[in-house]
């Protein structure tokens, strides 16, 4: 498999399609842990700088996946990457849809919709936690994430926008102030 790039793009990234509960940043630590740790494709610097890429660019943030298929084998290993991610769970989509409206109101669906609440935001708190330990953030990133998520989870209605531009005007405050080198 290591001697194939494209059948090791395959086989990191289809798991991740099938469990990806909550979205793509449920499945970031996972990514970082496959892509640094296990196959070596690339450092955690270049896991943080593809992943501000992928964020910054239109699209999914998950497009993360694209970025690491061109790094491993070039324009095929990006479009194999994005197809392994993307493909399967929506396939799984697809076939769950057709049947899941079907039940709606039952006490096993609502108990299975209830408690995979928890898992989805749990796995996306893993994926914030593993690219800020590998971006080596600081207290003040900290600081800012956590306030930034009480005051959304606190008033929900709230402008995502709003948060990033204090966040932002934060940063600059504070690192006007630090002397530099």
């Amino acid at each position: 498999m290591r001697d194939n790039p494209l059948w090791a793009l395959i086989v990191v990234f289809v798991p991740f399609s099938l469990v990806s509960v909550g979205g793509g940043p449920s499945i970031f630590a996972g990514i970082q842990h496959q892509s640094v740790e296990v196959y070596h494709w690339v450092t955690a610097r270049e896991f943080v700088e593809l992943f501000a890429i992928a964020r910054a660019a239109p699209g999914p943030g998950s497009m993360l996946v694209t970025l690491l298929g061109w790094k491993v084998a070039g324009w095929t290993g990006a479009i194999v990457a994005t197809l392994a991610l993307f493909v399967p769970s929506s396939v799984l989509c697809y076939g769950v849809s057709r049947v899941w409206n079907h039940y709606r109101g039952r006490n096993w669906h609502t108990a299975l919709e209830n408690g995979l609440a928890p898992i989805g935001a749990g796995l996306i708190l893993a994926g914030v936690f593993a690219i800020f330990r590998i971006a080596g953030a600081g207290i003040l990133s900290w600081a800012v994430a956590g306030s930034s998520a009480i005051v959304l989870a606190w008033r929900p209605k709230l402008n995502p926008l709003l948060i990033l531009l204090a966040g932002a005007i934060v940063f600059v405050v504070i690192q006007a102030r630090v002397p530099g080198p």
